[in-house]
């Protein structure tokens, strides 16, 4: 039993892994989505598995850390990198690659979480899933419209990469969404996020682009920790 949080995190890296196959081998956006989500619910259950039957070990730690760098490091710098590297404007060779910045400083940011009492409650900084499902949601939403406004994008891109890739080393607060009790009272910030989320999923769904509301969804929860530190 006390090896299930570690069976689940295994389960973790491989859908990151599966993740990077999509986006390089692939060309697959939506495939590549679709196993960064996989490797985030994995992420959750395994945390949740641990503290369910109190199976805390290093090596639980020090694999979770690995699995979280290939899903949610390395996965979205794959799509990103895949997505510049296709791109309908001829690049400078190496522009590309700054896509991996993303792996880069993700690391940096599970580094500093594994090594900072502060965050048990909350987080400092972007959460590295959060991070990897806003890339893995935005890049085949705005894929399509690329060939109309490659200049819009490409100016767009390296804007939103350096934002993110400094949100996930800063000291921002953000809040967790995990709930001690089912009660409204202290849990206010977690349940408005779900409350928003869910009516952006249904909303951008029957729009037709819900990728594009599922990126909107990490914006709002950034946007929402600035406001809840203001208060």
């Amino acid at each position: 039993m006390r090896n299930i949080p570690n069976l689940i995190t295994c389960l973790n890296l491989l859908a990151g892994s599966m993740a990077c196959v999509m986006a390089l081998h692939q060309n697959n956006y939506t495939g590549t989505f679709v196993f960064i989500a996989l490797a985030a619910v994995f992420d959750f259950l395994d945390g949740f598995a641990a503290r369910l039957l109190k199976a805390y070990s290093k090596i639980g730690a020090e694999l979770d850390s690995l699995a979280d760098i290939v899903s949610f490091g390395l996965a979205p710098g794959c799509i990103v990198y895949i997505y510049l590297e296709q791109f309908p404007v001829d690049l400078p060779y190496a522009l590309p690659f700054i896509a991996f910045l993303l792996p880069v400083f993700s690391a940096l940011r599970l580094a500093k979480f594994n090594i900072d009492t502060r965050q048990t409650t909350s987080f400092l900084g972007l959460p590295v899933p959060a991070n990897a499902l806003f890339w893995a949601s935005l890049i085949p939403s705005i894929q399509p419209f690329t060939d109309l406004h490659p200049i819009f994008f490409l100016s767009l891109l390296p804007v939103l990469l350096v934002t993110f890739c400094l949100l996930l080393v800063s000291e921002l607060p953000m809040f967790s969404l995990k709930f001690k009790n089912f009660r409204w009272k202290g849990n206010e910030w977690p349940y408005s996020l779900l409350f928003i989320s869910l009516l952006s999923i249904v909303f951008f769904h029957w729009l037709g682009h819900l990728l594009l509301g599922i990126s909107l969804i990490i914006i709002v929860f950034i946007l929402m920790s600035l406001v809840k530190n203001k208060k």
